[in-house]
């Protein structure tokens, strides 16, 4: 994965317009692979899905928390990518609270099926979702890859770890070999 381009797709977002009037202020936006990541170093990360408990209780709370150490450290963003569409994504994003961390649609899977992430959780209930990764991506190009172990169809656990924010801010972190 280090040295690989993200993948080209276009996202699906819904974004806030008051000129759109009623209880219901948001148009339709594509983002494409391109605004998110050219011209910037970010942190992606990856999760099953919205509103579920690890990726609600710690990954996406912790790296809000930590936006700052990550910036301190060079990073421009934060991006969670989830299969999941812009209307559940903005819901979660709400309940959240999130300030910092922008949360990306992908509603058909394609950006995470190009990743080679994408897995089946019928187990779950869930269909076809993203196995738990992050990345730290440089200008679109992967710079470091953290994937959770046990890439399976139908996992019967949820490993969490390698991709923490606070496993990743170590690896920011450590001094380069010369």
């Amino acid at each position: 994965m280090i040295g690989r381009k993200v993948p080209h797709v276009t996202f699906r977002t819904r974004v806030r317009d008051e000129a759109v009037g009623g209880p219901n202020p948001f148009r339709w936006q594509d983002v494409t692979s391109d605004d998110y990541f050219k011209g910037k170093r970010v942190v992606l990360f990856s999760l099953p899905g919205a509103f579920t408990p690890t990726c609600s209780t710690y990954q996406l709370p912790d790296f809000e928390k930590l936006y700052s150490e990550f910036q301190a450290e060079g990073i421009d963003a934060i991006y969670c990518v989830s299969v999941n569409d812009a209307f559940v994504m903005n819901a979660w994003g709400k309940s959240q609270n999130l300030e910092h961390v922008t949360l990306i649609p992908d509603g058909s899977g394609e950006f995470t099926r190009k990743m080679g992430m994408l897995v089946h959780k019928d187990n779950l209930g869930f269909g076809m979702r993203s196995w738990r990764y992050a990345a730290v991506i440089n200008n679109g190009v992967v710079e470091q890859w953290f994937e959770e172990e046990g890439y399976s169809d139908n996992c019967d656990s949820d490993p969490y770890g390698i991709s923490s924010p606070q496993n990743i801010l170590e690896h920011l972190r450590a001094p380069k070999a010369a």
